[in-house]
């Protein structure tokens, strides 16, 4: 397990792959996780969402992805969101991450940026790569702030890319690089 200092980042089981219908569905909580893939994954029936887990997590290919629930720190840990890399190049050594916290009442409140923290640790420490990157759309205010408090800086934009709530945002591209990193 990978452990920050507010929450601890453990293999995905099924019950927590079912906890995230709740999130799934929750049209804000979804929006802010997926932004225009809304309609692909929210409102999906618990049926679906248990033969989504066999497909994306029991036959993920562990040579480039890894997937994670989070969990708060402490004796009523509590699972909170998800996080995990995709896209793993081994030979250029770089990836990229993704995160959600679905659980409203620990957002704003660091938990996100600690995890992230601990999984930009890990891929850098244990997996030595070299970049890690990130994408989200612009009016994910909230979570940019937080990429940027991990040290993920802004490389780009995709202009009018992603359409959501009748409205057109960019798709913004962070980086880190390991020598930029402070943990």
């Amino acid at each position: 397990m990978i452990t920050g200092k507010k929450v601890q980042l453990r293999p995905v089981s099924l019950e927590d792959y079912k906890r995230t219908y709740d999130w799934n569905n929750d049209e804000e909580t979804a929006k802010m996780g997926v932004g225009d893939s809304l309609f692909r994954l929210s409102h999906v029936s618990l049926e679906q969402l248990e033969d989504a887990y066999e497909q994306a997590i029991l036959k993920l290919d562990k040579r480039d992805t890894g997937s994670f629930s989070i969990y708060t720190l402490g004796e009523k840990a509590e699972h909170i969101g998800v996080i995990g890399y995709r896209e793993l190049h081994i030979v250029s050594r770089r990836c990229t991450v993704g995160i959600g916290i679905g659980e409203k009442a620990y957002w704003g409140k660091g938990y996100g940026t600690d995890a992230l923290k601990a999984l930009v640790h890990y891929l850098f420490q244990t997996m030595n790569l070299n970049r890690v990157q990130l994408d989200t759309w612009s009016g994910n205010v909230r979570a940019i702030r937080s990429y940027e408090k991990c040290g993920f800086v802004i490389e780009g934009r995709l202009r009018n890319d992603v359409y959501i709530d009748g409205q057109y945002y960019d798709t913004v591209v962070m980086g880190l690089l390991k020598e930029e990193f402070q943990y």
